[in-house]
């Protein structure tokens, strides 16, 4: 055991389970359900994260009304029939020694009518904070009926093997609405007081208890709110926990932070502190007597997680996204291979981004999370046999494709034409608060040489290159290039920017791989509303220069809204004196600056510049994949990534992935 991260495999009792260390894969929603049950992708996925150590696995909420339905891969409510198939989760789970526990939620006035074909019940009828409706304030009998209903879904979750609950009490949900005095406006049993405020989520804990008996253990979880006044105080959350615990109806406490009212926060990305949950837990372990306390959000490594059980900050720590990017966290820290855990970049690209459309979630750098059904999880078989891969290019698609097919036994030469690893995806990490992204390329360096890869640096290949190496399987992944022409998706009868050939135009890998030289005023075209130009206009300005973005949508950083980055980004970019022109383009460049015109109502403007950097979708790379494939040779040929056509980088790591899989 690794003796320098010993506070988190410390074992700990939760009622009649032992975990078998500190570390919890908290509730999180996979959106995996198909016609509302659990099936062979949502199995797999937490299989898989049991598989890799850990402790306890708190499986995504299941709404236990029909009110509570906030998602199109929800789990049925109020129906038996999902029982046996979380059963074969549960008991699979429990197989590799990890205690499962699923959450139960109720969003309250934060519901979603698109799925739930409901009205949102909440204590006083306020306002959804999740879209425009309002909500309808619940009678006694109603909030009778949901108590009941949080049992029976504790009674359901029982017979499916579960060890215990969870009830979901965090980011102004639907008990959080009754404590928090802002939204609970009533003046009946069920609100003013902390008694009366607090008698519901008092009611269900009791109700749970004698309906699953001692054997079973009760969660709770709460969130972080300090930016707004009107949501609960650290202190004032304390003293509704204490209330809680005084009687020992809940067996521990899990910590987030963010609400509905900041949903930011919900999923810190980069531009928030690590271990955020760390604060309030500290707040609430001073509360409790029986309760143990977990902490949650942004706690990326087992490093922070030991430091925070170290500090008695917390008795657990949830990492979720940690281990959707890394299944195998917990073993490889144990087992001392801290080097081989591939750490999540706090992106949001593939889990939120992907749950934030309502379709399952994946991972950016994980490509198997959510197919380890298909693709066996994280874990690689040995090919029949072992062949001779070359491996033409080093960003995300090279780099994994080269990865797996090592680890399967393949004899991998990857050939890189400039001197570092990573392509396109290196310049990404240089950008203000990205530098996860080069932690990444190391671990990839440090992988491919555990693994044996002939990695040859400053080794352009051509095709005759090729064709002399005589590999069993060449790989292409050589990305993709600027387009250069200024061709905007918005005026689309302008195939090149008139005046683009007048020079002080540049790319945002002229930018930021610093071949640009750039005047002190730069024109920033950003039609990809996300990090590729937001993050280049950002690191601008800390190199000191004045920078405008102009976009053709209506905000800037649209594309990253489904990240929960996109406001954080707006903010850091206004306070660095970055200007904003949307609904927007360019008519044309003069060298000096240029001549924009309003989608609105087409009005035209000129703005002075010294350059003007082009954030524009690229154009594949493919040459040498159409010169190898005129030569009509036998080599098997393969291309993936940016050379078979430009997109963002989880594309060129699932299709890295699933070639080496297959060769």
């Amino acid at each position: 055991m690794n003796t320098q991260l010993k506070h988190i495999f410390k074992p700990l009792t939760l009622r009649h389970k032992t975990l078998r260390n500190r570390i919890t894969f908290g509730a999180h929603t996979a959106n995996m359900a198909e016609q509302g049950l659990p099936g062979a992708r949502h199995r797999g996925y937490y299989l898989e994260r049991a598989i890799g150590g850990a402790a306890m696995i708190v499986v995504e909420p299941i709404p236990v009304h029909p009110t509570a339905v906030l998602t199109r891969g929800n789990f049925k409510p109020g129906c038996d029939s999902v029982i046996e198939p979380f059963r074969q989760l549960t008991g699979a789970c429990q197989e590799q020694g990890a205690v499962m526990i699923q959450q139960l939620y109720h969003v309250g006035q934060h519901g979603d009518a698109d799925n739930s074909f409901a009205p949102n019940w909440s204590p006083s009828g306020m306002p959804s904070y999740h879209d425009s409706d309002g909500s309808h304030a619940m009678t006694e009998a109603e909030i009778e009926t949901i108590i009941e209903a949080f049992i029976q879904a504790a009674r359901r979750c029982q017979l499916a093997g579960f060890d215990g609950v969870e009830i979901w009490a965090a980011y102004h949900a639907l008990l959080d609405q009754f404590w928090t005095p802002w939204s609970n406006k009533r003046n009946d049993r069920w609100g003013g007081s902390l008694e009366n405020r607090t008698r519901l989520s008092r009611q269900i804990c009791t109700g749970i208890r004698e309906a699953c008996g001692d054997d079973f253990i009760i969660g709770l979880a709460v969130n972080d709110e300090p930016d707004y006044d009107v949501a609960l105080s650290r202190e004032s959350l304390a003293e509704i926990i204490a209330r809680h615990d005084r009687d020992e109806l809940i067996d521990y406490v899990t910590c987030g932070t963010g609400s509905y009212l900041d949903f930011y926060k919900l999923m810190p990305t980069v531009f928030y502190p690590e271990n955020m949950g760390a604060d309030l837990a500290t707040v609430l372990n001073s509360a409790v007597s029986f309760a143990r306390i977990q902490a949650e959000s942004h706690i990326r490594t087992p490093e922070n997680a030991n430091n925070v059980i170290a500090s008695g900050q917390a008795d657990m720590v949830s990492i979720v996204r940690g281990q959707i990017a890394d299944p195998h966290l917990v073993n490889k820290a144990r087992e001392n291979r801290v080097e081989d855990i591939r750490s999540c970049l706090s992106c949001n690209q593939m889990c939120w981004g992907r749950r934030s459309r309502d379709y399952w979630i994946s991972c950016l750098i994980n490509p198997s999370a959510g197919r380890e059904f298909e693709w066996g999880g994280d874990r690689f078989s040995l090919a029949p046999v072992s062949r001779r891969v070359l491996v033409v290019g080093g960003g995300p698609a090279g780099l994994e494709c080269a990865r797996v097919a090592a680890e399967r036994g393949h004899r991998v030469t990857l050939c890189e034409a400039s001197g570092e690893l990573g392509g396109q995806f290196r310049l990404a990490g240089m950008q203000p608060r990205r530098g996860q992204i080069l932690q990444l390329m190391e671990w990839y360096a440090t992988q491919l040489d555990k693994l044996g890869v002939d990695v040859r640096y400053n080794s352009p290949m051509g095709s005759d290159e090729i064709s002399e190496f005589s590999a069993d399987a060449v790989v292409l992944a050589t990305g993709s290039q600027p387009a250069g022409t200024g061709y905007q998706k918005a005026l689309p009868h302008l195939t090149t920017l008139p005046g683009v050939h007048r020079g002080n135009v540049w790319s945002v890998e002229d930018v930021m791989s610093r071949r640009a030289r750039l005047g002190q005023q730069i024109l920033l075209l950003d039609e990809g509303g996300n990090w590729r130009g937001c993050g280049t206009a950002l690191h601008l300005t800390e190199q000191g220069y004045q920078v405008t973005v102009i976009t053709p949508d209506a905000m800037v950083g649209k594309e990253l809204s489904r990240t929960a980055a996109d406001y954080p980004l707006r903010k850091a970019l206004k306070r660095a004196g970055v200007k904003f022109i949307v609904e927007s383009g360019i008519q044309e460049w003069t060298a000096s600056g240029a001549r924009i015109i309003s989608f609105l109502d087409s009005e035209e403007t000129f703005i002075p510049a010294d350059s003007l950097v082009l954030a524009t979708a690229n154009m594949a790379d493919d040459w040498l994949t159409q010169e190898l494939a005129g030569h009509n040779s036998d080599v098997e040929l393969h291309s993936i990534g940016d050379c078979v056509a430009s997109r963002q980088a989880p594309y060129a790591f699932h299709e890295g992935r699933k070639l080496g899989l297959q060769l």
